[in-house]
């Protein structure tokens, strides 16, 4: 009925514009680049996407995005004037018009029903909340780390991509890096023996504060809006060193920083090692310089940041019954026998996030699982925080995965989440 309405409809058209006198148009040259020729995408597939907050860690990730032949960004966001400015520009130039479009309130852009995709890049106040919405919204999300400021946050992210369907990358990056996912190989497949410790460079070892600097006179809200920089996060007077976004309320409250800066990359790759995506430590205990966790399975995260080869930032160690291996950004790899790592060719330097943007892109493409999942994520951070409040209790915590709950500990429970800034929710 409906194809027969559809013909009927069209043969109508047709006679009542010859009986009308109407000429119809001789048919038009179509660009190659609309048919996706000459190594051009086709605009059904390409990924439609923003980028919502855009300084230094952002321009750089987006200019990741920028190079895949896939993506057209048409919105740019940032607090900053200057910022959005430069982002607009080189999406311009990547897009070859003038078109992209910039925004200084997150939720103008969210609300525009022709993006796929948003990277998140924002200062870690922001990211839970931030990808919340986009979510919300309909938008697949590729997030900076830290993705979350405490437990209940984590727990949130993870749920809302769940109900939404919604493809969440998190911005660690290194589980797309060779070296790391090959030793990592080693230990999940059996290489190394049973595993029995992982170990993590967690890049500090101090919660708190994040820091309350004197004041200064706000800028214009065109050209800083400092109201939105905060957003989420405690009020304090503007103050321009605060304005490194990557560096702002890293880790939340009174459990602040901490070891969630590198524990968010390397904690996150032991994870992986120990197949505990799903899952968390149950156990956190400072122990001298260290912090000592114990997974269900019984293998030990050691978090330390001394002892390690010289390879470079953001080192892990797998230990097995049988064997080590150990790696870190400089791409080099050490194991307890040549063997292990005799068949590693491929070593990519420093810590680039084009693999793991490619990945994101892909599985929004497929609606596949990415590398760094939000349920990945949760685990991955709730396992920092848990070690944060430890850390910050100067004590032994014990923890409940299932429950999500620090185990008989008041104390410790007060500090899984945060109040929020009026008017944000999660």
């Amino acid at each position: 009925m409906r194809e027969e309405a559809v013909r009927v409809s069209r043969r109508r058209l047709l006679k009542t514009a010859i009986q009308a006198g109407v000429i119809l148009a001789a048919p038009q040259i179509i660009p190659s680049s609309a048919l996706g020729k000459d190594g051009a995408v086709a605009p059904s597939e390409r990924i439609v996407m923003g980028a919502i907050g855009v300084g230094g860690r952002g321009s750089y990730v987006l200019s990741c995005f920028l190079q895949e032949s896939d993506i057209q960004c048409v919105a740019v966001c940032d607090i900053q004037a200057r910022r959005r400015e430069a982002a607009k520009k080189a999406a311009d130039n990547k897009n070859g018009n003038q078109d992209c479009t910039t925004y200084r309130d997150l939720r103008e852009l969210l609300a525009r029903t022709d993006i796929d995709a948003v990277l998140i890049a924002t200062g870690p106040n922001w990211h839970a909340t931030a990808a919340t919405m986009a979510a919300k919204a309909g938008k697949d999300v590729y997030c900076e780390k830290p993705c979350t400021k405490n437990i209940a946050q984590s727990l949130a992210l993870a749920d809302v991509f769940r109900r939404t369907a919604r493809i969440f990358q998190a911005g660690t990056q290194r589980r797309s890096l060779p070296n790391f996912m090959y030793a990592i190989d080693l230990a999940r497949t059996g290489k190394l023996g049973k595993l029995h410790t992982v170990h993590a460079h967690p890049g500090g070892f101090t919660p708190g504060m994040s820091g309350w600097l004197p004041a200064e006179a706000e800028p214009r809200k065109e050209d800083v809006d400092w109201d939105m920089f905060l957003g989420p996060a405690a009020y304090r007077p503007y103050n321009r060193r605060l304005l490194d976004g990557f560096n702002f309320e890293k880790g939340g409250g009174l459990v602040g920083g901490g070891c969630l800066e590198w524990g968010s990359h390397c904690v996150d790759l032991c994870q992986w090692a120990n197949d505990s995506d799903d899952t968390a430590p149950i156990e956190y205990e400072p122990v001298g310089n260290q912090l000592h966790a114990l997974y269900p399975n019984g293998v030990k995260l050691v978090m330390r940041n001394d002892g390690w080869l010289p390879m470079g930032s953001c080192p892990v160690r797998f230990e097995g019954e049988t064997g080590w291996v150990e790696t870190g950004d400089d791409a080099e790899t050490a194991a307890s026998s040549a063997a292990l790592i005799a068949g590693r060719r491929t070593k990519i330097p420093g810590y680039p996030a084009n693999f793991h943007v490619r990945n994101f892109l892909d599985c929004v493409k497929t609606r596949s699982k990415p590398r760094a999942d939000a349920g990945a994520a949760c685990y991955a951070h709730i396992a920092c925080h848990a070690a944060n409040v430890a850390l910050y209790l100067k004590r032994k915590v014990k923890y409940d995965p299932k429950t999500n709950e620090f185990i008989n500990d008041d104390e410790a429970n007060r500090l899984r989440s945060e109040a929020f800034r009026e008017p944000w929710r999660l």
